[in-house]
């Protein structure tokens, strides 16, 4: 039993006498956050909230409509348990602390409370919000109060003080310190998860309890360190957070060890970085800033210490409790050294107007999938790109295999798929790295083949205005060049002779410098998977080289 944030959606405000003014709306849809007293959760038996409830123990409704009349008396015998919970602790807390004005008020309103004080209420202009919240939390105001009944501090020292705890100190696993242990922890509700998961959660009367010892005494807890971990999760889950983002059906949460400039910046990155919404128009318009803050932070721009650590936690429902499937902690300085890793990894010859060659997660994402949408992306592969970014790993095989795909099946290579393929190349070999801009120097086969293909793709495209060897001939070529170079090099010459002298040649010494490093054995038979992908890169970026070179004649 400890203090704890929870949402408030209506006030019923009152007067002194208990007499009811009016009802008042709190916050937007989800309500107000309020530092409230937490009793023990409910199973089957009722258990009211400190002055604050749900509709059923407030008021005794809980099956209400705000354009349908409903019958009183059968609403409040449906809920009479719930009701006469909440009023009973009304009434205690009027014997235990008699001055308190709230309690004094509120108890006034229930000794009057009634239809006539419903039909008052179903007048007012909040009415059909209250009847539409009912199930959600409400409380009570003073007429000309500013705080509320659900967070009075007197109200809330007298439950702590008086909360039943016959636990025995014993040391926190936490905190090392000796305190009284809570028998359970508090629920922390995660997207797919039930609502009462807990993140630690203990066994009760299932044979597995130690040596006499049930629930929590299994595991001690302290009642401040359990209030601390709960209530920090609780507002990294809350609706609007940006401490948090979800893929799937896992939730990561972040956070900066400093509430400096540096720690604060890092996780409004992390959030611009993966938080996205499917609605976006476009998820990379902050990505660039990402980079830049990052950039600092491991240039020494923004200044961290050594203590100075970014946390990742990775959550996932399973069954009545919370899995934990990732956890880091890293120094603010190696974590953005990571961060710019994938930046570097990913950079790629950018020649559009507005150059933003710097991916997020859902570009990644929908690069590889039907339809460009990232929500349909393969199950745990979004997952396991952020993991590769996080800890600096390989990028999975799934994402470089999927976006191979999705270029074969569309015919469509962009600057995100030939990223992707870069990136994924790299990681595996250090030791042959492909470049951001074109590399002339590159003698990787594959690479070599798709720098030519582009080539001739370029030859048909400035004599005929068309794309037929793209269209028909690329696949073929980048899984078994053997089969099919010599049928589009004839094509090709064909070509060339619509072209003038200057473009003709231009060409020929672009295609000598190529064959120059072709195998003596001739054009290779079969190419595995990762030199298609080196295919797909080298023609993306001769590609890319030869708009260069137009932008460079257009400014000439």
């Amino acid at each position: 039993m400890q203090m704890a944030l929870t949402n408030f959606c209506y006030a019923i405000v009152i007067d002194e006498n208990g007499s009811f003014k009016c009802i008042e709306p709190l916050g937007d849809v989800e309500g107000i956050q309020l530092l409230t007293f937490r009793p023990e959760e409910r199973t089957s038996a009722p258990v009211p909230h400190c002055l604050g409830d749900n509709g059923s123990y407030v008021l005794g409704l809980k099956d209400v409509k705000p354009d349908k009349p409903f019958d009183f008396t059968k609403e409040m015998k449906s809920n009479e348990k719930n009701y006469s919970a909440f009023v009973n602790d009304v009434k205690s807390l009027s014997e235990a602390i008699p001055n308190n004005k709230y309690v004094r008020a509120i108890g006034r309103f229930y000794q009057s409370y009634g239809v006539e004080t419903v039909k008052q209420m179903s007048h007012d202009v909040n009415w059909a919000g209250l009847c539409k919240s009912i199930s959600k939390n409400i409380t009570f105001r003073i007429f000309g109060e500013i705080t509320l009944a659900a967070s009075d501090p007197q109200v809330i020292q007298y439950k702590i003080a008086s909360a039943f705890n016959d636990n025995k100190e014993a040391i926190c696993l936490i905190t090392g310190q000796k305190s009284k242990p809570v028998n359970t922890t508090y629920s922390t509700f995660i997207l797919g998860g039930k609502s009462n998961a807990k993140l630690v959660s203990f066994q009760v009367s299932s044979g597995y309890d130690s040596y006499g010892k049930k629930m929590g005494l299994n595991a001690p807890i302290s009642e401040g360190a359990e209030f601390k971990y709960t209530t920090a999760l609780l507002s990294m889950l809350s609706k609007g957070s940006k401490n948090k983002f979800i893929i799937g059906n896992r939730t990561f949460l972040f956070w900066a060890s400093k509430d400096d400039e540096a720690g604060k910046l890092a996780e409004e990155s992390i959030f611009n970085m993966f938080g996205f919404t499917e609605q976006e128009d476009d998820p990379n318009r902050n990505v660039e800033q990402v980079r830049k803050t990052f950039n600092a932070i491991y240039s020494g721009s923004l200044r961290t210490s050594l203590d100075d650590k970014f946390y990742i936690l990775g959550l996932a429902p399973n069954s009545a409790r919370i899995a934990v499937t990732y956890w880091s902690e890293l120094p603010l300085k190696d974590f953005a050294a990571l961060i710019l890793r994938h930046f570097e990894d990913m950079e790629i010859a950018d020649t559009r107007k507005e150059k933003k060659p710097y991916m997020g997660l859902r570009s990644i994402l929908a690069a590889v999938t039907l339809g460009g949408k990232s929500s349909e992306a393969t199950p745990n592969l979004p997952e396991a790109v952020v993991k590769s970014i996080f800890q600096g790993n390989l990028y999975p095989y799934t994402l470089f295999a999927s976006c191979i795909r999705r270029i074969r099946a569309e015919q469509s290579l962009n600057i995100t798929r030939a990223a992707i393929l870069k990136a994924y190349l790299n990681r595996i070999n250090n030791q042959q790295k492909i470049n951001v801009m074109l590399d002339d120097k590159n003698p990787n086969q594959g690479y070599l083949c798709g720098r030519l293909f582009a080539v001739l793709d370029k030859i048909q495209d400035e004599a005929n205005n068309q794309h037929s060897i793209r269209e028909r001939y690329m696949n073929s070529a980048s899984a078994t060049p053997a089969a099919v170079f010599a049928t589009i090099l004839n094509l090709s010459y064909h070509h060339s002779e619509k072209l003038n002298e200057g473009r003709k040649v231009w060409f020929e010494k672009i295609k000598q410098e190529i064959f120059d490093k072709i195998s003596p054995d001739g054009f290779p038979t079969h190419l595995d998977l990762q030199d298609q992908g080196r295919f797909f890169v080298g023609y993306y970026q001769q590609t890319q080289w030869f708009y260069t070179k137009k932008e460079e004649q257009s400014e000439q």
